[in-house]
This record gives C-alpha cells, structure tokens and sequence, in this order.
C-alpha cells in the first residue's frame, strides 16, 4: 500500500500544477520526470503526501490511538508528524506549514502554532491508511481527528475521511469500484460548494481537499489497472500527485485492480532511509495487523 501510494505521489509531483501541455506530451508511465519549476525535488523522490502517511502509519502502528483519549491520540499524531519531518526533511510542503515544521521541536509546539482553518488536500492525502481498519466507525473517528489538527473545516475533515472510507470500501469489499462513487455520497456529507462524490469529476483539480478526493473517486470508479488507473489522476492537471495518492492507496488493497504499474516506477522510486524498501516494510506490517493482500507484497518483484 505505502510503495503504491509514494509511486503515485513521486509520479505526480513530477507534474503537479504543470502545463497541461506537458502533461498531455509526458503522462507516459515512462518513468519519473523532474518538475519544470521545482528542481528541489528529484524525480522519483515523494513529498509530504507519503511523508505525513508514513507518520499516521508509524503512529497507528506503534501508539495505539485506538485505545487512547482524543487529546492524547492527537498529542501522539502531532509529535509524529514534526519526527517525521525533522528526521528528513523534504520538499513538497506547503510553503506555511514548512515554515512552522522548521521552527517547532514537538507537536505541542506545532499544534499551539497552527490555526487549522484551511481545506485543502493535507488531511486527506494521509488519510488512505486508516481505511484499512475493519469497524467504519474507527475509521471514521481517527480521520476526523487527525484531519483536525491541520484541515479541521468541513471541506478538509470530509475530503479526509473520503480518502479513508474509499480505502475501506476496496480493502473490506463492500462493493465493485464502479459503485464507490454512491457509497460514499451516503457515507460521507459532502458540502454542497464541493460538489458530489457521485457527480463525475472534470478538469483540473484545485487545491481544495475535496477536489483531490473527488478526482481520485472518479478515477477509481472508471479504471481497473493500477497503470490506467495512474495516467487518469495525472491527466486531470492540478494537484495531481494528492490525487494519485488517494487514488492508489485504495487501489492497492483490492484484486479488483490489476496490479500493472510499470517496472521503471518501482525501481526506480528513492530507496534511502525512508524510501521503497522501509515503505515496503511498513507494508509488511500492516499486512500482518490488518491482512493487507498478499499479491500486492509480491507485486513490486513482478513489475521488475
């Protein structure tokens, strides 16, 4: 699930907010291209969309929020949030919050310097991985609470607990890919200036959350290889590598998806401290607290 979903956040970043233009001539699958702005960032290298899910992974890993008070699953979360940062920072934060991740030592500091008024994409792109837990309410519950520590507005909170419920729907099997759509319009309130999880999603994605959960959905509902599936998030333009984010995180836990994506992305993703092979770790231990399916730990060493 991680090495899909920092696949797909590597990919898109490559064309994040790009020309459409240069989309259109380089959305290939060919391999990872360097941004024509952001030369910070090396091709094949993810951002903070696999960054911050790394941390909601270690933290419902290793803390326990299942089993703690909010205040104190929160506490654990924001601290996670600023170790996973400081321990390797990187490009493709927000220019705001990177700031405020530059300066603070703990989460204490990072929540007491935040003001969570926004709605865009950062609560969802890290919400995939909380979807794999078998009770919806749980689900639920801990994407509202970590979406509120940096997104806590109805946009941002609801585009987070799609993402999660999206990866819920694929990993427990409550329905073929094509319905997902109208599951989560029952599921989830979307609020109404967003738009539905069940209207099909045209043109380029915009920065609100709700516009990359909503992109991805529609890619889900209209593709069946985890190839085809990358090549749509990327064509819409925008804020494409969140999108392909949510939209492979749910991918990656259900057969109904081939598992095609080619060799060159996944070798070719960073593989130091923190990339492919201690993503595909964590992978192995989420497989053994929440069954992940096994094709997909075997995948990377066919698409090689």
């Amino acid at each position: 699930m991680l090495v899909e979903l920092a696949i797909g956040d590597a990919y898109g970043a490559g064309f994040e907010y790009a020309a459409p233009e240069l989309v259109r001539r380089g959305n290939t699958l060919s391999g990872y291209v360097r941004h024509p702005r952001h030369h910070d960032l090396a091709p094949g290298h993810y951002t903070d969309d696999t960054q911050m899910s790394l941390a909601v992974v270690e933290w419902l890993l290793d803390d326990d929020p299942l089993h703690r008070t909010p205040e104190a699953a929160t506490a654990a979360l924001a601290d996670r949030f600023v170790a996973a940062y400081r321990r390797d920072p990187r490009a493709g934060y927000a220019g705001g919050f990177r700031s405020v991740l530059d300066r603070v030592k703990t989460g204490a500091q990072l929540r007491a310097a935040l003001r969570p008024a926004s709605d865009k994409s950062g609560a969802a792109m890290r919400a995939g991985v909380l979807g794999l837990l078998p009770d919806a309410a749980d689900v639920r519950r801990l994407a509202e609470l970590q979406a509120r520590i940096t997104h806590d507005t109805p946009g941002g909170v609801a585009a987070a607990v799609g993402a999660a419920f999206a990866v819920h729907y694929c990993r427990h099997g409550l329905g073929p890919a094509a319905d997902l759509p109208r599951w989560l319009a029952a599921q989830v309130p979307a609020p109404a200036e967003y738009g539905a999880w069940d209207r099909a999603y045209r043109g380029k994605v915009g920065s609100p959350g709700m516009s990359s959960a909503r992109a991805a959905v529609t890619a889900l509902a209209a593709n069946r290889g985890t190839a085809a599936l990358l090549r749509a998030c990327v064509a819409f333009t925008g804020d494409v590598d969140t999108v392909a984010t949510i939209a492979l995180a749910a991918a990656s836990v259900t057969p109904e998806y081939a598992a095609d994506l080619p060799g060159v992305l996944v070798t070719g993703l960073e593989n130091g401290a923190y990339g492919r092979e201690y993503l595909a770790a964590l992978d192995a231990r989420l497989a053994e607290r929440w069954g992940l399916l096994g094709h997909r730990g075997e995948s990377a060493d066919r698409q090689t």
